[in-house]
């Protein structure tokens, strides 16, 4: 028998012992009371969160991954931030969201997948894990065998690991080199972790993200100048984008953006700096691709 009473995750909410008898206004505004609490606990965690950013920067500077690890919705939380990545920052292979029962867990829960640790090894041997990749778990309870599972192989091998939790505590956050550990407190649904624990990890995992790429030059001051232009909404941001970041009309914009193949930094450059692609191309190579220093060489 699994013991989960003493969890954090795991107790009641005494504002909602009579869910059941609350209007529906009464309901949403407690959730509602309830997320403003989520957000002010994160606020608790900044210095660890910050940690975790140095870290993961650190992994993909040195040519690694950021891998998150997790089960149910913890799992899609990562999923979806590391896919959002790609559109978001043009990345690639940077980021990877990896779920126990695999990506049809996504969609539809798999029993008992999380309860395997050798899941989670199997998957990440299956990814191609190495030492120069940080393994981030996403666990709710901080407790979770399919996350533990893949701690453990990384320690293994030498790679660095944090984690995002909502227990103070946990055995998860005792056994990662970099931890998060939140309390988000009950669940106005007992145990439902979906709710305040997801909201709580989706805030932090959005932090980690979106503080990583700047450091890695994925932004030019609050733009998103590595944007994939995948359709015709994302190519006017990129035009839009160009003429925030430049001053420049809608024409020059279009018509930069063009000889560039969309790709915003360049265009940005070329504009600002009055020179060519290939001049542009260069300037943002010396400048690790960061488009201030790039435009202040």
């Amino acid at each position: 028998m699994v013991d989960i009473r003493h969890l954090g995750t795991e107790q009641r909410n005494d504002k909602t012992k009579d869910l059941d008898t609350m209007s529906t206004m009464e309901i949403i505004r407690v959730m509602n009371e309830e997320d403003l609490n989520v957000v002010a606990a994160v606020k608790e965690a900044l210095p660890q969160i910050e940690t975790v950013v140095g870290a993961m920067v650190t992994a993909l500077k040195n040519g690694g991954r950021i891998i998150y690890a997790g089960c149910g919705t913890s799992g899609r939380t990562g999923i979806i931030d590391a896919v959002e990545c790609g559109p978001t920052f043009s990345c690639t292979t940077e980021f990877l969201g990896l779920i126990a029962g695999g990506y049809g867990a996504i969609v539809k829960a798999v029993e008992g997948a999380e309860d395997k640790e050798e899941l989670c090894v199997q998957d990440l041997k299956d990814n191609h894990f190495c030492e120069k990749d940080l393994l981030v778990g996403v666990a709710a309870s901080g407790r979770t065998p399919y996350v533990i599972g893949g701690i453990k192989y990384a320690k293994e091998i030498g790679a660095k690991t944090a984690c995002v939790c909502c227990n103070i505590g946990s055995r998860i956050g005792a056994m990662v080199d970099y931890p998060i550990e939140v309390y988000a407190g009950p669940e106005i649904l007992t145990g439902s972790t979906r709710l305040k624990c997801g909201t709580c990890q989706k805030v932090i995992i959005n932090m980690l993200s979106t503080s990583a790429m700047v450091a890695m030059g994925k932004v030019y001051k609050n733009l998103m100048v590595d944007v994939m232009a995948t359709n015709e909404k994302l190519v006017e941001r990129c035009r839009q984008i160009v003429m925030d970041a430049t001053g420049c009309d809608y024409e020059t914009a279009d018509e930069t953006l063009k000889k560039t193949d969309n790709h915003c930094k360049e265009a940005i450059v070329m504009i600002l700096l009055h020179t060519d692609k290939d001049t542009a191309e260069e300037k943002l190579r010396e400048a690790d691709g960061f488009v201030r220093k790039a435009v202040q060489a």
